[in-house]
């Protein structure tokens, strides 16, 4: 049984009706234009703000992830194998007569 995934349980994407965004991005970009200029004052962060990521740096298997580190998976390095194995073989047959 070991051979078979389990399968993940559909996520739920809920998508509002009655929301346009590209009218909420523009309001976003202005707002940060006004700040920058001096028109508005700074904007307060919320203790989530302040938070959020701050635990990501201390663990390295997060942090790699999270940048999208390579690290070679095993299906890569088998098929890397396989691939050295049939070019070596081609040229012990070719080019030396063996085999």
């Amino acid at each position: 049984m070991a051979n078979f995934k389990m399968r993940e349980p559909r996520k739920f994407n809920h998508k509002y009706i009655y929301v346009d965004e590209r009218k909420e991005k523009l309001d976003k970009i202005v707002e940060n234009a006004k700040r920058d200029l001096g028109m508005l004052p700074p904007k307060e962060t919320t203790y989530e703000e302040r938070i959020r990521g701050s635990f990501v740096g201390e663990n390295s298997h997060i942090e790699r992830r999270r940048t999208g580190g390579s690290r070679m998976t095993t299906r890569f390095a088998v098929g890397a194998l396989f691939v050295c194995v049939f070019v070596f073989y081609y040229i012990l047959k070719t080019v030396y007569g063996y085999i």
